[in-house]
């Protein structure tokens, strides 16, 4: 069984007539987006094609970590960690956020070496993070039965439940005034004089001064039938829940090819880690060389896969009128089917490092599909051809973490207030492919 269905939220229903910002995309970025915005009395409208959090943020691992992010991102997660913490209580609501730690566990002396020299990355901000060996990492990793060469471990790290933490933040932000709108495609931005004057939904008009796009996997689409082309590609992640067993830690962990998760329900959410699905589309081609560095370096954690995607992205319309029916409307909500092989492999592996989950069985599998920059890094940044108009996108399977960031780094960039942190490393220029379209 495939679909995850997350908690419910109820849609304002009725549209308004103006607000200041509207955001497009009900995933835990542009959800966090609304709720900053709307605590600053900025008024919000989020405009959702299908239901909150219906795709990869109520379908990832739950990981709310610091450790191991790519330093141009480490101080937003930072920033992101801290806004978690207070999140049940910002929303009144139980986003099942915990600090647990995570642990990273090292089989080689090339894992051991690639996380030292991570390390000194955490040490120059503070990060709480460690290599622990012998006695001590057998302690904090109970249950192990392969040997492993150490643990890193990052105690201020924490988990929480995305199929019930993001409904619950966007109805903490309606519970403040925003207006969260469910199954109301965007399709279009209108603009005067050349700046964002509103956006046209399948259900009307809604007058506006800005507008942010947060449309996850399907936000090169939506970007591309306003001119912009945006350098994003959708990878396919696969997970399972186990059923639950005793005796294993609460925190998560992960190895080369494994990671696992307790849930709040007891069970375990499961995945074989670096080794994802890329779906050959025709957009692969057509972004190729913007990706060749990054496949020439990751080569070994991504499974090219031609199949089904390429002739129905194919077929897909790629420009439409504000007074026609969209994709968006057509497909409400991405529920990719996961790879059992990929399931399999990653249970395998776990059952060999851990034997405890022998005994645990398979209760659902399901897929989401991850936006994917180039360098792994997201865009959170105004589009300057466009005024008014703003990316939070490319979040490259790190949004759940560092959502809460940036949807805070976001409002204070449409709002001209100072940035919580450095934005540059997330500029939307930074991409060759813009530079040349600039030129």
């Amino acid at each position: 069984m495939s679909r995850i269905i997350p908690d419910a939220v109820v849609s304002a229903g009725k549209l308004p007539e103006k607000v200041d910002v509207v955001v497009i995309g009900g995933g835990i970025v542009g959800v966090s987006t609304a709720l900053s915005l709307v605590e600053r009395g900025v008024s919000v409208a989020l405009c959702e094609k299908g239901l909150i959090a219906g795709e990869q943020s109520s379908r990832n691992w739950g990981w709310v970590r610091q450790m191991g992010r790519d330093p141009a991102e480490l101080p937003l997660a930072m920033e992101s960690l801290r806004l978690w913490r207070g999140m049940n209580e910002r929303v009144d609501g139980e986003t099942g956020l915990r600090q647990t730690g995570i642990a990273y566990l090292c089989e080689t002396d090339a894992d051991i070496a690639v996380y030292e020299e991570w390390l000194k990355h955490a040490a120059a901000v503070g990060l709480d993070s460690r290599l622990v060996r012998g006695d001590a990492m057998n302690a904090l990793v109970p249950g192990m039965g392969s040997p492993f060469k150490a643990v890193m471990h990052t105690p201020s790290d924490c988990k929480a439940e995305p199929f019930i933490a993001v409904p619950a933040m966007a109805r903490g932000a309606a519970a403040k005034g925003a207006h969260i709108l469910t199954n109301c495609a965007v399709r279009s931005i209108e603009r005067s004089a050349g700046r964002v004057s509103g956006v046209v939904t399948e259900h009307g008009e809604i007058r506006c001064s800005s507008v942010v796009l947060a449309g996850g996997a399907w936000s090169r689409l939506f970007a591309g039938n306003i001119g912009i082309d945006l350098p994003i590609l959708k990878i396919l992640g696969s997970v399972a829940r186990l059923s639950p067993i005793d005796g294993m830690t609460d925190m998560p962990v992960g190895a080369g090819r494994f990671s696992f998760r307790r849930r709040m329900d007891g069970g375990f959410t499961v995945a074989q880690r670096n080794l994802d699905i890329a779906p050959i589309t025709p957009d692969s081609f057509k972004l190729f060389s913007d990706y060749t560095p990054s496949l020439i370096k990751n080569w070994r954690v991504l499974k090219l896969r031609a199949g089904s995607e390429f002739l129905s992205e194919m077929a897909m319309p790629k420009r439409w009128k504000s007074d026609e029916i969209t994709p968006f409307e057509n497909i409400r909500i991405l529920d990719p089917v996961p790879s059992q092989n990929l399931i399999d492999g990653g249970i395998g592996r776990l059952r060999a490092a851990f034997p405890a989950f022998n005994d645990a069985r398979i209760t659902r599998t399901w897929g989401g599909l991850m936006d994917v920059t180039p360098d792994a890094v997201p865009v959170i940044a105004p589009v300057g051809a466009i005024p008014g108009f703003h990316l939070a996108v490319g979040f490259s399977g790190h949004g759940f973490g560092i959502g809460p960031g940036a949807g805070a780094l976001m409002a204070d960039l449409v709002t001209g207030s100072k940035p919580c942190v450095d934005p540059a490393p997330f500029r939307l220029e930074r991409f060759k492919r813009l530079q040349r379209t600039a030129a």
